[in-house]
């Protein structure tokens, strides 16, 4: 859950790094640092805070190099400062590391150099691993690569590690398992970061590095091996990204910027796929495995955070229109409870990033008891994109607001035309039904543009409720994982306390909690359980609750029960979150940057979860 940037070439390394580290400052910001080396020999920079903060620090000093590393950190051994920044030096001071991942057993490792005379200077498992890289270095009087392989032999865990060696000023020695690395191809140069953002002004030729491959780079040499020291062929793939789509584009902040793409970013999702005139959905990755999805004994869903919220409503269209039994699943949980996978089943994986480490390892697992695994991915090329056996592409574009926004929705349009797909060829799903639904779908980018002109509106509200300590959010149905969703971005966003829960669960225990000065927010666009939605607003203004709705154009009804409302125009209530979903985006964007906080890097969090 870090930043992770190198660059060996003729062009000076530091100004190429530090403007990566910017970049993918999304994944961690706890710290940042630099390690530069020249024929002069090495020196390492780095800094608690932000990546400005270690700029400000460097002004004015002598920073010449061609080769260098640099990192941004999200912490999980040790507590944010200087001495557990990256990167890390070896005792002898003439190697550099920085990581991304958790070695698991470094406590072993660590107890094995402190008995041969090794000492630390900061918490980390990451400086572990770098002093046992030199002490096999030293012991066996090989060269760093040589070192590393050795070591990665030995180690339980993930990594993504990039060294550099002060006797070898070109060269920038490269491993990764469970984290996420890729390597830009230049002339006479060669980039490497966690993921493309750093890399495309410079170049579209990558390199996406697999699990237990070494790289070693140079300016105009990159050998690819396992760790078994045979070559690798390296695949190169065209980066099919813009400039423009990383940078703010006059947004305040990215996560604004992203609330407001999603009429484009669904229209993009559809394009190509959904033909509604035709009545015609292509996906060709489900066209190739439609048959064992459709006599699937069971669906099953693994994901994490925003993405199992969008499994959830994906849970009802699939059952609704295809009537498989679906089961969704956190990843984290899914990956050791054992669970029982028959060979057959469909495991669906949703994940923005596609490098997910609790997803990944589940459906990794899932794979090999005989499943097939399906992929539902923004990132192309990635981890999860590459071990499921089909799937689709969100084609959201970089999401580099921490919160995510504009993949929820992507996922839902992907998630919905894989249903709607899958239920007509089986003969579940009317063919009445069938095509309405698909008009009704092809409409939702334009609807998706009516709600945005809402966010005047939803500010003015955020600032009449920015100081409520708590939230409590409400929906029934489809609206339920809606519910979900909307309380983890105020919590994400705001800091703000607050609980999703099914409307009907109000009354078993969430009821409590109402007071005159507790803002519940429903989630009542119309659909069959709207007059049941209805009777919990009751419940709640009988107790003097605040009321915030969301309902549907020509709701007669909630307004009256309601302290303030925002109407969406109308649709299918299978589409329905892909709209009620936007609006409490904003709610929470508005109340979060209200209380003067920084939205697109909330405290604690990280976008991308490498690590468990």
């Amino acid at each position: 859950m870090c930043g992770i940037v190198g660059y060996t070439g003729k062009r000076e390394a530091y100004p190429i790094i530090i403007k990566g580290l910017r970049r993918l400052e999304y994944r961690g910001y706890d710290s940042a640092g630099v390690a530069l080396v020249n024929e002069d020999g090495l020196k390492v920079y780095k800094k608690k805070g932000k990546v400005a903060d270690l700029e400000d620090t460097l002004v004015g000093v002598n920073l010449h190099s061609h080769t260098g590393i640099g990192h941004t950190r999200w912490a999980t051994h040790g507590e944010p400062s200087d001495r557990n920044a990256h990167p890390h030096t070896s005792q002898n001071g003439e190697i550099a590391m920085i990581h991304n991942g958790i070695i698991e057993n470094y406590a072993q490792l660590k107890n094995e150099l402190l008995k041969k005379g090794y000492t630390f200077k900061s918490d980390t498992d990451t400086e572990v691993l770098l002093n046992f890289i030199e002490n096999i270095k030293t012991n066996n009087n090989s060269t760093l690569e040589e070192a590393v392989r050795i070591a990665l032999r030995r180690i339980v865990g993930a990594y993504c590690i990039l060294l550099v060696d002060k006797h070898d000023p070109e060269t920038i020695i490269a491993a990764r398992k469970g984290s996420p690395l890729v390597i830009g191809i230049g002339k006479g140069e060669h980039f490497l970061a966690s993921d493309a953002s750093p890399i495309i002004e410079y170049t579209k030729e990558v390199v996406y590095v697999n699990d237990y491959e070494m790289a070693i780079i140079r300016p105009d040499e990159l050998i690819l091996k396992n760790l078994g020291n045979e070559k690798q062929t390296p695949f190169i793939t065209k980066l099919d990204m813009e400039l423009a789509a990383i940078e703010k584009g006059g947004y305040d902040h990215f996560m604004l910027k992203e609330i407001f793409e999603q009429p484009t970013t669904i229209q993009d999702c559809l394009r190509g796929r959904l033909d509604a005139e035709a009545g015609t959905i292509i996906m060709s990755g489900i066209e190739k495995y439609i048959g064992q999805i459709m006599d699937a004994p069971r669906i099953i869903i693994v994901a994490c955070g925003t993405s199992w919220h969008a499994g959830l409503v994906a849970e009802y269209i699939i059952e609704e229109t295809c009537r498989i039994p679906v089961e969704v699943e956190y990843a984290s949980e899914f990956r050791y409870r054992n669970p029982v996978v028959n060979k057959g089943d469909v495991i669906i994986a949703i994940s923005q990033s596609g490098e997910t480490a609790d997803t990944l390892v589940a459906i990794e697992k899932a794979k090999e008891q005989g499943a097939i695994i399906v992929g539902i991915v923004n990132a192309v090329g990635s981890s999860i994109a590459r071990v499921s056996h089909t799937g689709a592409y969100t084609h959201a574009g970089p999401e580099i607001g921490v919160a995510s926004t504009k993949a929820f929705t992507a996922q839902l349009a992907v998630l919905t035309m894989v249903a709607l797909k899958v239920g007509y060829a089986k003969g579940t799903l009317e063919k009445d039904r069938y095509l309405q639904l698909c008009k009704d779908l092809a409409e939702i980018p334009a609807k998706a543009a009516e709600v945005l002109k809402l966010d005047n509106q939803i500010k003015t509200l955020a600032e009449k409720y920015k100081d409520a300590p708590d939230f409590l959010y409400l929906g029934r149905g489809y609206n339920f994982p809606v519910a979900l969703e909307g309380a983890l971005k105020l919590k994400e966003i705001s800091y703000i306390h607050a609980e999703g829960y099914p409307a009907a669960e109000m009354k078993h225990g969430p009821i409590a909690l109402v007071t005159e000065v507790l803002p519940v927010v429903f989630v009542a666009t119309k659909d069959n359980y709207h007059a049941k939605v209805v009777s919990n607003m009751q419940e709640i203004k009988a107790r003097k609750g605040k009321v915030i709705s969301i309902i549907t154009e020509g709701d007669t009804v909630s307004p009256t029960l309601s302290d303030d409302v925002i109407i969406l125009p109308p649709t299918d209530e299978i589409l329905a979150p892909m709209l009620s979903a936007i609006p409490l985006q904003l709610l929470a964007y508005h109340i979060g940057v209200a209380k003067g906080y920084d939205v697109d890097k909330p405290r604690n969090l990280a976008k991308s979860v490498t690590v468990e």
